[in-house]
């Protein structure tokens, strides 16, 4: 069983992206027009910042999580921002 990631990239006006992957760098790479099949929605947005990362055990997990996480209201959605960047710079 693979892990899935759900994932935030923050253009450069701030707007956030969601969507899940397996490698949320690769998909970063791919957002950011250095490999093909980025979102169309990011095309000349850049630079593109991954800002959140969550590993989840499935498919199905990660496809649920993003349902709920796109539901949220942007405050929200930067408060779980700002919380992920402080645990990763704790470590």
């Amino acid at each position: 069983m693979s892990n899935w990631y759900l994932y935030m990239v923050q253009t450069a006006a701030g707007v956030l992206y969601t969507g899940i992957s397996t490698d949320p760098a690769r998909r970063l790479r791919q957002h950011s027009g250095q490999l093909a099949g980025g979102a169309k929605a990011l095309r000349g947005k850049g630079p593109l910042q991954l800002v959140y990362q969550q590993p989840l055990a499935d498919k199905s997990a990660a496809a649920k999580a993003e349902y709920q996480l796109k539901q949220l209201p942007r405050a929200a959605k930067r408060a779980l921002i700002a919380a992920y960047q402080q645990s990763e710079i704790n470590g």
